[in-house]
């Protein structure tokens, strides 16, 4: 018996390595252009932090389907891809900034932007060529079906 099992929890992001370290990187990098451009200090302290987008996933077991729901608030359909190969589900796009130019300083920032990448590797039972994709109001919602043959599926393999 596994002791050990992994479920999507609400409000909790795990963050990778990469994502951290390039997060800081950015930060670091903005702040030694602000410096070298001889920027008063206040400026510097008020400069917006851009960081990485990185939806938010939530991936459910249901009777005869899987249901995916990403978070992607502020896209267009036309910025999201999806793609599925060799068992995994491929969903990128971009989340693109506003250009216009805004008044004041900024207390704080916590929007992100940028290109966005996720991979799930889907379990074996899923059915490829049944899986259908909603987006409505910043949330993408993948229905993925299974195929209940390919869980019954055994091949026989000869040792020679």
């Amino acid at each position: 018996m596994n002791e050990h099992s992994t479920l999507p929890v609400s409000g909790v992001r795990e963050l990778s390595l990469p994502v951290v370290f390039g997060r800081l990187r950015e930060e670091i990098d903005q702040l030694f252009d602000a410096f070298s451009r001889s920027r008063p200090i206040r400026d510097i302290l008020q400069m917006p932090m851009m960081s990485e987008f990185n939806p938010a996933v939530e991936f459910q077991d249901c009777k005869d389907h899987y249901e995916l729901v990403v978070e992607l608030p502020g896209l267009d359909e036309k910025d999201i891809d999806i793609e599925l190969t060799d068992g995994t589900l491929s969903i990128s796009g971009e989340k693109r900034s506003e250009d216009e130019k805004r008044e004041g300083n900024y207390l704080v920032s916590e929007r992100s932007y940028g290109a966005f990448r996720r991979q799930l590797t889907l379990p074996a039972d899923v059915d490829p060529e049944n899986i259908q994709a909603k987006y409505r109001q910043g949330i993408l919602q993948l229905d993925i079906k299974k195929d209940q043959d390919a869980v019954n599926r055994v091949r026989k393999i000869a040792v020679g």
